[in-house]
């Protein structure tokens, strides 16, 4: 209804900008319609999930939650387990096969985010490019970005400016592709995420939006000092650890302790894999010549 107030908003942003303990910490609010007291539990398992507590997630959503929580159980048990994600795949292609759910914007969503994943872009397309919420557009921006194709994402940036342009995922949107387009773009995307580090709680993805951008401007002092306080707020966070690995190595420092810990917490990290590959090329290598 329009100019009614948007309860879930600041859950909503919090979610958002990485802030996920604030977004569980503020859930339990009153005068919520039915949809969006689903919406607010969605919201809160995937801070969950987004913190590693998986195993609680699987636990608490039982078999008669609504569709959306059963998606957002189905992302926890195919991050809980990487060695079955087969068969939550399987459950996946099955309910979006199903005419009565397979439309749910979350579980679509949700199949974005696993596809996406398996880097199946096409997959993951299939499911999110008809839009409809501000989550799908923004989830497709940055699968197009993986695919190289920044000319489609700012598409879909231009879809989510005529909806809202001052939305919090618009204007994060507009920071990952002007990362991506690079070149004189790198400035405007430093000042989004300047914008959000003074109007928000610092969050460890605002530090690395902000550090990636000065890595991208020569910078590395500076991002060394935004990673490693980062860092003091989550030791294990994936993104970063890999950026502490990239920017130590243009600083001449080792980068050998946050490599090691990046393989011991996120074994399937595009890094890892590049650095085993590397690692694997190397031995090879000698083994001819020796």
């Amino acid at each position: 209804m329009a100019g009614s107030p948007d309860h879930l908003f600041n859950l909503r942003n919090n979610f958002y900008l990485g802030s996920y303990q604030a977004a569980i910490n503020n859930s339990d609010l009153s005068n919520l319609s039915p949809d969006d007291a689903v919406e607010r539990d969605c919201l809160v398992y995937r801070s969950y999930i987004a913190l590693g507590s998986y195993q609680l997630v699987i636990n608490e959503i039982d078999s008669s939650a609504a569709t959306p929580l059963q998606a957002v159980k189905l992302l926890a048990l195919y991050l809980s387990n990487p060695h079955d994600k087969e068969s939550t795949i399987s459950s996946l292609k099955e309910w979006l096969a199903d005419p009565a759910i397979g439309n749910n914007p979350i579980l679509r969503l949700i199949a974005g985010i696993i596809f996406t994943h398996e880097e199946d872009y096409n997959e993951a397309l299939k499911h999110t490019n008809a839009g409809g919420t501000m989550e799908l557009h923004a989830l497709n921006v940055q699968i197009f970005i993986k695919m190289h194709r920044s000319d489609y994402a700012e598409r879909q940036l231009r879809v989510m400016q005529q909806i809202d342009e001052d939305h919090t995922l618009t204007q994060l949107a507009n920071a990952w592709l002007n990362l991506a387009v690079s070149g004189s773009k790198i400035q405007e995307a430093y000042l989004i995420f300047q914008d959000f580090s003074e109007k928000f709680p610092m969050t460890g993805l605002i530090l690395n939006g902000k550090a990636v951008c000065c890595m991208h401007m020569g910078n590395f002092d500076e991002a060394e000092t935004l990673l490693l306080e980062a860092l003091n707020k989550d030791a294990k966070d994936p993104e970063t650890l890999a950026n502490l690995v990239v920017c130590s190595l243009h600083l001449g420092k080792s980068s050998s302790r946050y490599l090691s810990q990046l393989k011991l917490t996120h074994p399937e990290h595009i890094l890892v894999k590049r650095a085993s590959s590397a690692e694997d090329s190397f031995e090879r290598a000698v083994q001819s010549v020796a």
